[in-house]
């Protein structure tokens, strides 16, 4: 039962300091963390449903829902929305891509603080200048000033409450930089008051990153994006100390693929008859969605019908 039915149906809904302190505990736990993607409320409601203790809400899944490019192209009013409707959906903690906070101290700020007072347990921000583009996109990626970039994480952590979880991502090595270049600015957000750092990387290897984690010696909990290196086992995170693996847009894409399986064959064959047993059915979306606990409380507080 989601966050919303909860409320509906005993009066109570974990607060945004409970959901921070649940997202603290897996972050910092000597077990290794999995985030799963989600990019509004029916992805999250299955996230969970599949066993996951924390969501990831991404800015490439969002922006890519709302019809725009992962390029500072969707407002943060937007991604606002969307990670209300997420946190209402569930009963995890949501850890919010943040991108690179929508603009300098001030829009970071505002940002976390609506987003605290929506719901979400933690925010993660990136070390790039606005507006930003997808890491897997083109060559510029121009790095923030790393003084700047920390007063921007500083903006948040004396906005938010103690317990909002702030993630300072790194981006060094995704503008071609080395390992040296990404502890330094890994040591400054640290000052800077970052709970973890996520360290990312596009090579299809996780060669950097596991150097990186190991030049780090886990000053504070690493964060991690496989989204390239998928091949790589995760054992060696495990080894390395990884605290937590973040599966960022993967049923964002899964959907991608099955819309347009479905699409093509209704297309061609002019019928659905053929493709009814390969989609979800009514009864599975219904169980998604509580239609049960709506049927309860329509008993409690609709009056008796009469014949």
């Amino acid at each position: 039962m989601n966050r919303a039915t909860s409320f509906l149906a005993s009066g109570e809904v974990s607060s945004p300091t409970i959901s921070s302190a649940i997202l603290r505990e897996l972050i910092l736990s000597s077990d290794l963390t999995f985030l799963m993607e989600a990019h509004d409320g029916l992805s999250a409601a299955i996230a969970e449903r599949a066993g996951f203790k924390g969501l990831w809400a991404s800015g490439l899944s969002i922006s890519s829902v709302l019809g725009y490019r992962d390029a500072s192209e969707a407002s943060w009013t937007q991604i606002v929305d969307i990670v209300e409707r997420i946190v209402d959906a569930t009963n995890i903690p949501v850890l919010v891509d943040g991108d690179s906070g929508f603009g300098n101290f001030n829009n970071a700020r505002i940002v976390a603080r609506k987003l605290e007072q929506r719901g979400a347990a933690g925010l993660c921000l990136e070390d790039k200048q606005f507006p930003k583009t997808n890491s897997f996109v083109g060559d510029r990626h121009a790095l923030a000033d790393i003084d700047e970039f920390s007063g921007r994480l500083k903006a948040v952590k004396d906005t938010t409450g103690p317990g909002f979880v702030l993630v300072a991502r790194i981006e060094a090595m995704i503008a071609g930089h080395g390992i040296d270049e990404a502890i330094v600015r890994a040591d400054a957000y640290a000052e800077a008051g970052a709970d973890a750092i996520l360290i990312h990387s596009r090579k299809p290897v996780a060669d950097e990153i596991l150097a990186f984690a190991k030049e780090w010696n886990n000053k504070l909990p690493v964060v991690i994006v496989p989204t390239k290196y998928y091949k790589t086992p995760v054992s060696a995170y495990r080894d390395a100390r990884i605290s937590t693996v973040i599966w960022a847009n993967h049923t964002m894409r899964a959907a991608i693929a099955g819309m347009r399986h479905i699409c093509d064959r209704i297309h061609a064959e002019q019928s659905v008859a053929a493709i009814e047993d390969e989609i979800a059915g009514f009864d599975e979306l219904f169980r998604l969605m509580a239609y049960d606990e709506l049927a309860k409380a329509e008993e409690q507080y609709l009056p008796k019908q009469t014949a």
